[in-house]
């Protein structure tokens, strides 16, 4: 019976193993697609992903919206990524305004 509880043990460790090094793909993949120097942002109540240059990180409105995000989400964002909690129609018109 012994062995047969070790199979059993194995076959979990293995699956939570698989689960797990899925999840690092998809993630990484998700990495892979941003170039250099810049970064990925989830924007409005459907989180639509805008990929920025890092340079908007250090302009004062940027910085105001990343203060906005910090109070509503803390260092805990529900996409995984950097969320900014405003409508994508204003994310579009600040992004543009920087370029």
């Amino acid at each position: 019976m012994k062995t047969g509880n070790r199979f059993v043990g194995i076959a979990h460790a293995k699956q939570k193993l698989q689960r797990t090094l899925s999840q690092r793909i998809k993630m990484a993949s998700a990495i892979a697609d941003v170039p250099k120097g810049h970064l990925a942002v989830y924007v409005g109540e459907n989180y639509k992903r805008f990929v920025i240059p890092i340079s908007y990180l250090s302009h004062p409105l940027f910085r105001d919206l990343l203060d906005w995000a910090e109070e509503e989400f803390g260092f805990n964002h529900p996409m995984g990524g950097l969320t900014i909690p405003c409508t994508e129609d204003y994310f579009i018109s600040l992004t543009t305004s920087l370029n």
